[in-house]
């Protein structure tokens, strides 16, 4: 009995340190479905894990699918930066996709409205 115990808290383990072997989006702003009063200069995001900055990548776009930012994004640790043009009212689409530095992959998308 003990033995199955410890085998059975050993997968437990691991099958939990699995989940989280991946970078999940934490926090961005401008806030995901929030509406900003004023248009922001860049598009923050935070992810769980580290990122591998050549295989991670973000698309801003408006409502019409005509790309608003600046090209590559800026890289740090578990952060992506990315510059916006200036951002008249209206309602964007933030796409992103990542690598963590662990070699899985994620990917997803959000919106937030400038002034509206």
């Amino acid at each position: 009995m003990r033995i199955l115990t410890l085998a059975t808290t050993a997968l437990l383990t691991l099958a939990a340190d699995a989940a989280y072997a991946h970078a999940f989006l934490d926090h961005a702003e401008p806030r995901v479905g929030s509406t900003a009063p004023a248009a922001p200069k860049e598009v923050v995001l935070s992810f769980t894990q580290n990122l591998e900055p050549a295989f991670s990548s973000v698309e801003v776009s408006d409502a019409n699918g005509a790309r608003v930012d600046l090209g590559k994004p800026k890289i740090s640790a578990s952060t992506m930066r990315v510059g916006v043009k200036p951002l008249p009212p209206g309602t964007y689409r933030v796409r992103w996709q990542v690598l963590s530095v662990d070699t899985h992959t994620t990917e997803g998308n959000f919106t937030f409205q400038v002034g509206q």
